[in-house]
C-alpha cells in the first residue's frame, strides 16, 4: 500500500486529488511543516528535500509532486494522458513544476511573510506568477483540458497551484483569466476534488505562525551560529 506523507498545502493537495480520482489503496501520514516534522532524520529518508509530498511504494520512494504524479500515473496507466501526446504532456508537467509552482510559492511568500518594503521582490514574483497564468490563459483558448481532450495529470498539477489563485494574486483571482477560469471550474466541480479536500479530516495541523512555525517553515532564514 502507498504511504502518503501529507500536508494540506498546494503540491500535496495535487496527490490527494490523484488517489481519490483513481481509488488507490493509501496510508495518510500527516507531516506537519509549521512543527518542523519535514525535518525529521527519519522524514529526510524518504525525502531528503525535506517538503511535502512525497510516498513510498513498497519500498520505492518518490518525492516531489510532479514526480510522483507522474509516476502513479505511469504505474497505473490512469490519467497518463494518450501515447500520442507525451511531448506535450511531459512540457506542460515541467512547466508547472519549474515555473508556475515555484513562481507562485514565491509571490505568496512576498505579499504574506516577507517583510515589508521589499517591494522589488513583491512585484518580480507577482509579475511572473500573472505570467505563467497568461501562459495558460493563452492556450486554453478552445480547449477543456491542457493536454489533448482528456483530462489528465497536468490538470491535477495545475489545479493544485491555481486553486489558490486569490492568495498568490490577490483579490482578483482568475477575474482577468476567463479561459483559466473555466477550466478550473470544470476540474474544480469534479466530485474527486470534494473528496481530496477531506482527505485529512479529523487530523489537527498546526496553524499558528508564531516563531517556532517561522523557524520550521523558513529553516534558511535562520543560520545556525
Amino acid at each position: 500500500m502507498i504511504k502518503f506523507y501529507f500536508h494540506p498545502a498546494p503540491n500535496p493537495m495535487k496527490i490527494a486529488l490523484f488517489l481519490k480520482e483513481t481509488d488507490l489503496a493509501y496510508e495518510l501520514i500527516p507531516v506537519d511543516p509549521l512543527k518542523g516534522e519535514q525535518h525529521s532524520p527519519e522524514y529526510r529518508l524518504i525525502n531528503p528535500n525535506g517538503k511535502t509530498p512525497a510516498i513510498e511504494d513498497d519500498g520505492v520512494r518518490v518525492f516531489d509532486s510532479n514526480a510522483i504524479l507522474l509516476y502513479l500515473a505511469q504505474k497505473t496507466g490512469k490519467l497518463a494522458g494518450k501515447p500520442e501526446h507525451q511531448g506535450e504532456l511531459l512540457s506542460w508537467l515541467m512547466f508547472i513544476a519549474s515555473g508556475l509552482g515555484p513562481f507562485s510559492g514565491q509571490s505568496v511568500h512576498f505579499r504574506h511573510a516577507a517583510p515589508d518594503n521589499l517591494d522589488y521582490a513583491l512585484n518580480r514574483y507577482l509579475r511572473e506568477a500573472q505570467r505563467h497564468y497568461q501562459v495558460l490563459e493563452d492556450h486554453l483558448v478552445g480547449r477543456d483540458y491542457i493536454v489533448g481532450d482528456e483530462y489528465s495529470i497536468v490538470d491535477i498539477s495545475a489545479w493544485g497551484w491555481i486553486d489558490k489563485a486569490t492568495v498568490v494574486l490577490g483579490e482578483e483571482g482568475l477575474t482577468p483569466y476567463p479561459n483559466l477560469k473555466r477550466w478550473f471550474e470544470s476540474v474544480n466541480s469534479r466530485p474527486a476534488v470534494e473528496q481530496a479536500r477531506q482527505i485529512a479530516e479529523g487530523i489537527e495541523f498546526k496553524k499558528e505562525f508564531d516563531e517556532q512555525a517561522k523557524r520550521a517553515f523558513f529553516p534558511s532564514n535562520y543560520p545556525e551560529s
